[in-house]
């Protein structure tokens, strides 16, 4: 008898700890691919040669741009203007990504821009 519980204690404590495991948190690929942006994504703008990604929290807009294919150093920039407010951009030579740039805008519209390499994007007035 005491074989047997021994037994199942063991059983009930691996699957147990497998279950927990499972639940700990996002594995190795999803954590690569978590936004430097806090909030929720709101618009995504796509271009020839890349995407960038809009978030909003709290009045804040926060923007990403990134290429299609990540690989080499390339020319990236992300730019985000709340409306009555200068540009605040990010660019240079990055692999991943440009930015995060984040503002504050209120309820106030924006103005995003991106580009990967020779591709670009520019929206005119969103989130109005």
């Amino acid at each position: 008898m005491g074989v047997i519980r021994r037994r199942l204690a063991l059983g009930t404590a691996l699957v147990t700890a497998s279950g927990l495991l499972a639940l700990a948190g996002p594995g190795v690929g999803e954590a690569s691919a978590a936004s430097p942006c806090p909030g929720r994504k709101v618009r995504t703008v796509t271009f020839s040669t890349g995407y960038v990604q809009v978030y909003k929290k709290r009045g804040y807009v926060c923007a990403v741009t990134r290429p299609k294919k990540v690989g080499a150093r390339k020319y990236m920039m992300v730019s985000v203007r709340a409306w009555g407010n200068q540009a605040v951009p990010n660019d240079g030579m990055f692999k991943r990504y440009a930015g995060p740039v984040k503002v504050h805008a209120g309820n106030r519209c924006v103005w995003i821009k991106g580009a990967v390499g020779s591709g670009s994007v520019s929206t005119g007035w969103i989130l109005c």
